[in-house]
């Protein structure tokens, strides 16, 4: 079987989608052809490339704010190429890449939507309202539609009438097994993600005035970095909030283990693998009470879920709470390898 990744970035770029195809790709090409389509905002990137047993192929792509990644390249490539494939696995709704998947349509379509029903910001979400009437021809062009939570899936059968198979975001179990955390002597509060405004790091820092026995650290780049400092700095918390920009993937992991709780207060999330690697690497988090960061708190006792109009101070007092619980969760369902024998299942189902 000859199979087909579409997605916006792929790595060296970071993210949820991104660690997602890289980590099914790697796994599908152990067993089948793969190739994955992506973009290149830089040029930077070779055009073509070998990673991981994995052809990747890159595209030069116009994203204004880092959004949408509209490339004509890749339309044209994939026009010219699809039907030499036996499955087109498209990712992300909030991308042109999958919109162009489902037009260059020749052989079976699979979606995996990433869907959160809202952008992060008033202009995305304004813009979000025309696209439906694209994002809908995906998924009727769909052979299948796979969504990574039962939140995902509940906002798909909404918005678009459409049912989808859930099968979540996985982790790397044996990968953090062999990790060691560092030595650190205090108390650390830990978010590793993107630095936008709509993530609420900002709630956390605000909170840290009733925290002082506390360190907070806070991994990633975005565009909300410049007004976080701002807020650090007007707080005189530069001693114990630290931005410590992007951190590859072991030293995540080293931090996820070293943590006394993860942070996570994004409202617009489909699934949030973070959360899920700071489980893995044996730290309690405290979550969103929107989005489908909820369902970890409904599955595990670990995970604290709060409202996005918290206090500051009864922040401080939940994150309190959660550092002091030990974490003990059975994930071996998350298991990457799993996750992919899953996916393989829905590619044979389709034919």
């Amino acid at each position: 079987m000859k199979i087909c990744q579409v997605c916006h970035r792929f790595p060296p770029h970071t993210g949820g989608i991104e660690t997602h195809v890289y980590e099914l790709s790697k796994r599908l090409a152990e067993e089948f052809d793969v190739e994955v389509l992506t973009t290149d905002l830089s040029g930077s990137l070779n055009s073509i490339e070998k990673i991981e047993g994995i052809t990747v192929r890159r595209f030069k792509s116009y994203a204004p704010s880092e959004a949408y990644y509209f490339s004509p390249d890749l339309y044209r490539y994939l026009k010219r190429n699809s039907d030499r494939y036996d499955v087109v696995h498209a990712h992300n709704y909030h991308a042109f890449p999958a919109l162009f998947a489902a037009l260059a349509k020749r052989n079976k379509l699979i979606f995996t939507p990433h869907y959160h029903g809202k952008g992060g910001s008033t202009v995305r979400n304004l813009l979000l309202k025309p696209y439906r009437l694209f994002g809908l021809i995906i998924f009727k062009k769909a052979d299948a539609v796979i969504c990574v939570s039962n939140y995902e899936r509940m906002l798909v059968r909404s918005d678009f009438g459409v049912d989808a198979v859930v099968i979540p975001n996985g982790v790397s179990l044996d990968k953090i097994r062999n990790i060691s955390s560092f030595e650190f002597s205090n108390k650390l509060i830990l978010y590793v993600g993107r630095i936008e405004k709509y993530k609420n790091i900002h709630i956390v820092v605000k909170s840290m005035k009733y925290l002082d026995d506390f360190q907070f650290y806070i991994a990633g780049k975005g565009s909300f970095e410049r007004e976080l400092r701002k807020l650090i700095g007007r707080l005189g918390l530069e001693d114990r909030v630290k931005l410590v920009g992007f951190i590859d993937e072991e030293t995540k992991y080293r931090w996820l283990k070293t943590c006394s709780v993860f942070v996570n207060l994004s409202p617009v999330e489909a699934f949030g693998i973070t959360v899920l690697e700071a489980l893995a690497c044996g730290s309690p988090a405290v979550v969103s009470n929107s989005g489908a960061l909820k369902e970890f708190a409904e599955k595990f006792d670990c995970v604290f879920a709060v409202s996005s109009g918290i206090s500051p101070k009864e922040l401080a007092e939940v994150i309190r709470r959660a550092a002091e619980v030990k974490v003990r969760v059975e994930l071996r369902e998350y298991d990457w390898d799993s996750i992919a024998e899953r996916v393989i299942d829905v590619y044979r189902s389709v034919f």
